[in-house]
């Protein structure tokens, strides 16, 4: 039975989105699978790291239940197929999923947990999409910005944080994480309403502000 007010009955797969390889390890587009390490990190130590699917993926038991965390070996453009495919073999229904990726439409520092919509033109979230064959889906986006220029184009999503925005990214994966425990345990909306309006950037600024040392 689900805890009073989950609004999400239960939660099997959290599927973080990227590129595998050394080469895009720490990029903007790989904020899923980092968000997915923070996770891990403060779950129980139950989980065994397993290959198939497509994927690394790990399994483990967590409020009660069988849960997998899994990183897509496909490339981002195909996450369906290695999203899918774990389903599938599982039998978990695409209400029992979240899908954690990247945003450029989000600023650095902002998180946004929904329980459905479209890709948004992410092409991890599209390839989803069209395997599931629905929309119907929860996902937790992670802003990080656009370019210098205003836009973001492949060279941005693949570039690494600069040292100022490394802080920021500190916060919002230790963010992510929190708020992935907080929707395991009592469901999307408890976490939409806790996290969607927060911005961790201004409180990495105001924590340096706090550090500065006083004029006299």
């Amino acid at each position: 039975m689900a805890n009073s007010g989950n609004d999400f009955t239960r939660c099997l797969l959290i599927a973080g989105l990227g590129n595998p390889g050394s080469e895009y390890s720490g990029t903007r587009h790989n904020m899923g699978f980092m968000a997915l390490d923070r996770l891990l990190a403060r779950l129980p130590k139950n989980f065994e790291t397993l290959h198939g699917c497509s994927s690394h993926y790990c399994r483990g038991v967590y409020a009660g239940r069988t849960l997998f965390l899994q990183k897509p070996e496909t490339y981002m453009n195909l996450s369906g197929d290695a999203v899918s495919a774990l389903m599938r073999r599982e039998g978990i229904l695409p209400e029992e999923i979240v899908v954690v990726y990247d945003d450029m439409d989000l600023p650095l520092g902002r998180i946004r947990i929904r329980k459905n919509g479209s890709s948004g033109g992410h092409n991890g979230i599209k390839s989803i999409i069209e395997r599931l064959g629905t929309e119907s889906f929860p996902r937790m986006r992670i802003g990080i910005g656009h370019g210098e220029d205003g836009r973001g184009g492949a060279d941005f999503v693949l570039s690494r944080f600069s040292g100022e925005e490394q802080k920021i990214c500190e916060k919002v994966l230790d963010a992510a994480a929190d708020a992935l425990i907080l929707l395991l345990r009592r469901g999307c909306s408890a976490a939409m309403n806790l996290y969607n309006s927060q911005d961790f950037s201004l409180e990495s600024s105001e924590a340096e502000k706090e550090q500065e040392p006083e004029t006299v």
